[in-house]
């Protein structure tokens, strides 16, 4: 909104000239998130203690993971409105780009607020159905694939995805790239949902996370730096740094009220939709298969619980002690707090191997 109110006064003041500048907007963006946050947190924390919409720890968890219970959930919506509202302020609306990654992310944070409600409020243990949560996500990349192949952004690479540290190398993946939309959508906002079991933990990694791919929007986006790092150019893409930077400020403002011991949890709410805006970031910027990289602790957290369940039913035994893989190292011992610092690192490291790709070629 302000680029599109203040950028034309530029013909009556120089200095409206400085909303051209991405870089100038992402950093507001970024503050404006934090803001949100710092003010709206304590009354919606309040407001959902109020309403009791608190946390059903389940019982296959370790032991010390009860003393939660009781705690409020369905902070993410704390996550989405810091995103989107310094997104809408902030951002160039008429690129496509910025309405999809939008699109995703209030999409699956509404699957999420519909299993936290029925958890939290209506007391279903099982909260929203899996196959139903299923068909959401599936949706969603339907919907994705439809319009990026039906109104391409770009010739010549809608179907293609980018091959980590190839230069010029792309893999076409012709009639299969609908069902790859659906399998990237599904996959990631799974796994961050799975990763969402210690206080701050997710959170965290996703800031890790956005913060690279905030990079990648602003290179593929610029013309000079995209033809000098030889990576493909993505006309409009890097309008996706002011969405990118917003997710970053919302989760580090989040986390102020999720670093242990946690005010608040993000439920499904929170990490649906910051697994739905991850995966559709990948898949507008053609960066897929380097998510796999930059989303290294959340690859790990989804492997581990699929390594268990098919080592249980291969071979009748467990790899580890308990899935995901945070519970295993809690139950070796190690405090919360040294688990979630340690993921940190981390995600720190893939986080720099991933932005090493598009120099690494």
């Amino acid at each position: 909104m302000f680029y599109h109110l203040l950028y034309p006064l530029v013909e009556y003041h120089a200095i409206f000239n400085i909303f051209r500048y991405i870089t100038f907007r992402a950093a507001y963006a970024t503050v404006t998130a934090l803001l949100i946050s710092f003010i709206l947190g304590p009354r919606l924390i309040a407001y959902l203690k109020r309403l009791q919409v608190v946390e059903m720890v389940r019982v296959d968890v370790p032991e010390r993971h009860h003393v939660k219970r009781g705690t409020p959930t369905m902070g993410g919506l704390l996550i989405i409105i810091s995103t989107v509202i310094p997104t809408l302020l902030w951002a160039d609306l008429t690129v496509g780009h910025i309405r999809l990654v939008l699109l995703a992310t209030l999409w699956m944070g509404a699957i999420g607020a519909w299993d936290d409600y029925l958890k939290s409020i209506r007391k279903s243990n099982a909260g929203l159905i899996g196959r139903y949560k299923l068909v959401g996500q599936i949706g969603l990349g339907l919907l994705l694939g439809v319009i990026l192949t039906r109104f391409p952004m770009q010739e010549g690479i809608v179907t293609t995805t980018t091959v980590p540290f190839f230069k010029g190398v792309y893999f076409d993946l012709g009639p299969f790239y609908i069902p790859f939309i659906i399998l990237v959508i599904t996959g990631t906002s799974n796994a961050v949902n799975l990763t969402d079991g210690l206080d701050g933990l997710a959170i965290g990694i996703c800031a890790f996370t956005a913060f690279a791919f905030a990079g990648f929007a602003y290179l593929h986006g610029h013309a000079l730096f995209s033809h000098y790092l030889q990576i493909v150019s993505i006309p409009g893409s890097g309008e996706l740094t002011v969405f990118c930077m917003s997710l970053v400020g919302a989760s580090m403002g989040f986390l102020w009220y999720n670093a242990h011991k946690a005010d608040v949890f993000m439920g499904d709410t929170g990490s649906l939709s910051i697994g739905g805006a991850l995966a559709t970031l990948a898949i507008l910027l053609k960066s897929e298969l380097i998510l796999f990289i930059v989303g290294g602790v959340f690859v790990l957290e989804a492997l581990s619980v699929i390594i268990q369940v098919f080592s249980f039913r291969l071979r009748g035994k467990r790899v580890f002690l308990m899935a995901p893989l945070h519970h295993h190292f809690e139950l070796k011992g190690w405090n919360e707090s040294k688990i979630v610092t340690r993921f940190y690192i981390i995600a720190a490291i893939c986080a720099l191997i991933g932005l090493s790709t598009l120099k690494i070629r």
